[in-house]
């Protein structure tokens, strides 16, 4: 069966045959993969009335486990956003009833960031909706192809996920 990056990379071979262009065959797919589960990240979490960003920041409360809290510092690290565009989404966040903001009981100056009971019904749900749509994704991998698959990729993703500061 041939796709796209077939076609993409043929091209290349016969316009430019002094590149190795084999890294293209699986980065490529790679990154149209990418594209095709952002689309389907999106469709699940609007039938959810979330956006992306509002289902990492609640998904990363629900995964701290009871009582679903987090400092907003904790938060920044889990989702890799800035001081500012924290606080923003945690206020917007709370605007919708999401989270809500408690005094910090070990800091007086600070605050925890609590998941509500609506938004942990809409974190389960929108991750159930998710995880439909991947399973449909993969659904032409056997369980140990998954599972090849998966532990290739971690092999090139681990480097930056361990990356200091």
């Amino acid at each position: 069966m041939e796709d796209e990056v077939d076609r993409l990379v043929a091209a290349w071979r016969r316009e430019r045959p002094d590149l190795d262009v084999e890294p293209l065959e699986v980065l490529s797919r790679v990154s149209r993969l990418a594209r095709h589960l952002d689309r389907a990240r999106r469709l699940a979490f609007s039938e959810h009335s979330l956006e992306p960003w509002e289902f990492d920041v609640l998904t990363s409360l629900r995964r701290a486990g009871a009582p679903y809290q987090l400092s907003p510092g904790q938060l920044l690290t889990q989702t890799l956003v800035t001081s500012g565009t924290m606080t923003n989404r945690i206020d917007r966040l709370a605007k919708k009833g999401l989270v809500e903001r408690l005094p910090d009981p070990s800091d007086r100056r600070g605050v925890l960031v609590r998941l509500t009971a609506e938004g942990r019904d809409r974190a389960d749900q929108a991750l159930a909706g998710l995880l439909e749509q991947e399973r449909a994704i993969l659904a032409e991998l056997s369980r140990a192809q998954r599972g090849e698959l998966a532990a290739l990729l971690r092999q090139l993703t681990a480097p930056f996920d361990n990356i200091p500061g």
